[in-house]
């Protein structure tokens, strides 16, 4: 009797609109600093496939398109320069695994019409005009399009993964699958029941992932601290989930510890006399932050630390 013929798992590459992913899963979480092949490779990929099949991502397994944020229209302080660290944190740690393509933000004055309050069904055209700033995000969408339908059309891969809800990109998706043999997966960078998946693009791939969960993106979590290259990459205290609370518990622990980078460590370890929990993960609430500081207040009056 013939064994059984294996069927060699599908060549995967995943294309990510880091736009879509910030906006629909990201903004406003303490997961910024998210691991993007912890995700596919453990969480997505081995959930979402077609039947009787699976996949392998190649070497070169994700394509991550993003742009620079600029300065002059940053909401935070330090967006610029977070930004930054996360991407040279990505170059770091998955060089030639993770590949960032980045297209770039337009800033332009622009005249648009506003909605009239005391007549809001006033047609557009006898609405007063204003000149606004309009923030666009360009080409990213299009190198997301141009790389997918490339690379399956060149045959270099079995299995493209497309992360976005932009339904910009649906043309690709109708090509790729006219003129390829090329599996394609949908992943909606979404909350669960929260954005509802693209009905053009859910069409044309061949399987759907609707959402992802805050546990899949709470355990695809970078290290702290990426020490590679000439000075460790560091994620940004604000991209806590409670950067005011960290602050105050640092500002403590480093008056025990010495430095911030040991107070950090200190943070970073299970602690028996906080119930076997680690410090940092308490102070993303006032109730967990609250235990921590009381503990070590009590450390310092025990042991006669005085302010450093």
């Amino acid at each position: 009797m013939a064994g059984a013929t294996t069927v060699p798992p599908l060549r995967t590459r995943v294309y990510i609109d880091g736009y879509n992913l910030y906006y629909g899963c990201l903004k406003g979480t303490p997961f910024k600093w998210l691991d993007l092949l912890t995700l596919f490779e453990q969480h997505i990929l081995p959930s979402s496939t077609t039947p009787g099949k699976t996949s392998a991502l190649l070497p070169l397994g994700i394509k991550f398109f993003s742009a620079k944020i600029l300065e002059k229209a940053a909401k935070a302080h330090d967006s610029v320069s977070s930004q930054a660290r996360y991407h040279t944190a990505l170059r770091k740690l998955y060089a030639g695994r993770i590949e960032l393509i980045e297209g770039y933000y337009s800033l332009i004055e622009s005249k648009a019409k506003i909605v009239d309050a005391a007549v809001p069904n006033k047609w557009p055209r006898d609405c007063q005009e204003i000149l606004v700033w309009k923030l666009e995000e360009k080409q990213s969408d299009v190198n997301l399009a141009l790389h997918a339908y490339h690379d399956a059309i060149t045959g270099q891969v079995d299995h493209v993964v497309i992360v976005t809800n932009d339904t910009d990109i649906a043309p690709a998706l109708a090509l790729i699958r006219a003129h390829t043999n090329a599996t394609i997966g949908l992943v909606v960078p979404a909350k669960q029941q929260v954005r509802m998946p693209n009905t053009e693009l859910s069409k044309l791939a061949h399987w759907l992932r609707s959402h992802i969960t805050d546990k899949e993106l709470a355990e695809s979590q970078l290290p702290r601290v990426i020490d590679l290259g000439k000075k460790p990459t560091i994620k940004p205290e604000s991209w806590y989930a409670r950067p005011d609370l960290l602050a105050q518990v640092l500002l403590l622990a480093t008056r025990i510890r010495g430095g911030r980078s040991k107070a950090f460590k200190w943070m970073e370890e299970e602690n028996p006399h906080l119930g076997g929990m680690a410090p940092i993960a308490l102070v993303e609430s006032e109730e967990g932050a609250a235990r921590v500081i009381d503990y070590i207040e009590r450390y310092i009056a025990l042991n006669c630390i005085t302010p450093c």
